[in-house]
């Protein structure tokens, strides 16, 4: 389903929700998650788990959290991205299902078989897998800019090799000349600049500013090699059809990292699943359209409770 365009004007970003911080132990590591309260004077929805992308940490979601003040909301880092401290061994899907399988079930969060799974771009591959290995940690799933499509096939395939070689390089150069290169404002800006599709100067301006804040915001070399490999070797299609619980896709026209033909494929795979295609956005609808990914949640989960 096409979703019309509503208003993406950019007046004013202001991030008003605060969180209780929690700090976690998972696998002898400490890790940190956001714990947003349901905004006093709204109707109380359920809680929502989100998991960002990669390269990302908690404040790429704060948008969406800011247009949801009628639920809980959770929002960790991944381990080895902001605040999280690395996990023992390879930062695979699996080891990050696993963290967010940990965090769904910890006493100290208190979440129940109601809390929805939200996930972002690679964030989206770890949430089908937590929600295909994990069915009774959660009631319903959605996935924002869903990664539908293997990143080395088709034509995108060269730019995601030149990619794998760019962290390749970085992770074989010496350390201080790895992360230099890794962190370099001028390719993260040039990575913001690929992703960004909206024409709204003040808000581009805004994307770049959040991308040179908090995308270099990680532990080392090896976890972004690591992430980046399982980001462009797994798809949400590997878990699609064990997915027992109902799924909202959010889509997008522009995104470059899955085709809107490709997001129907995937859909079709899943036993009960809803999509909806953003005009005129790309992989960043966190960003570019957070209140219109919220709508399409809000109406999912009102229709699926009613």
């Amino acid at each position: 389903m096409r979703t019309a365009p509503r208003d993406r004007q950019v007046a004013d970003i202001r991030l008003t929700r605060s969180a209780d911080v929690r700090t976690i132990a998972v696998d002898g590591t400490l890790q940190r998650c956001w714990d947003f309260p349901a905004v006093p004077g709204h109707p109380s929805g359920s809680p929502i788990f989100m998991v960002h992308g990669f390269r990302g940490d908690h404040h790429g979601l704060l948008r969406v959290v800011e247009a949801l003040p009628q639920h809980r909301i959770l929002v960790p880092d991944l381990p080895g991205f902001g605040s999280g401290q690395p996990l023992p061994g390879t930062h695979d899907v699996g080891a990050y299902a696993g963290f967010v399988a940990a965090l769904l079930s910890s006493e100290m969060l208190g979440l129940g078989p109601d809390t929805v799974l939200l996930g972002h771009s690679f964030g989206s591959i770890i949430a089908s897998r937590v929600a295909a290995d994990h069915p009774e940690l959660l009631s319903e799933l959605v996935l924002v800019n869903p990664i539908c499509e293997p990143a080395l096939e088709g034509p995108k395939g060269i730019t995601s090799k030149a990619a794998e070689l760019y962290y390749l390089a970085a992770a074989r150069l010496p350390e201080s000349l790895g992360m230099a290169l890794l962190q370099h404002p001028a390719i993260v800006r040039g990575m913001s600049i690929f992703m960004a599709k909206t024409r709204d100067p003040a808000l581009r301006r805004w994307i770049h500013g959040q991308h040179a804040a908090y995308f270099s915001a990680f532990a080392n070399r090896d976890v972004v090699l690591d992430a980046f490999r399982a980001s462009i070797s797994t798809t949400v299609r590997d878990s699609a059809e064990q997915l027992a619980m109902p799924v909202l896709l959010i889509a997008a026209e522009r995104d470059d990292l899955g085709s809107v033909a490709g997001q129907e494929r995937l859909a079709a795979l899943i036993p009960d699943a809803e999509l909806h295609v953003l005009p005129g956005v790309g992989h960043l609808v966190h960003y570019e359209a957070p209140a219109e990914a919220a709508r399409l949640i809000s109406d999912f989960l009102l229709r699926r409770h009613a």
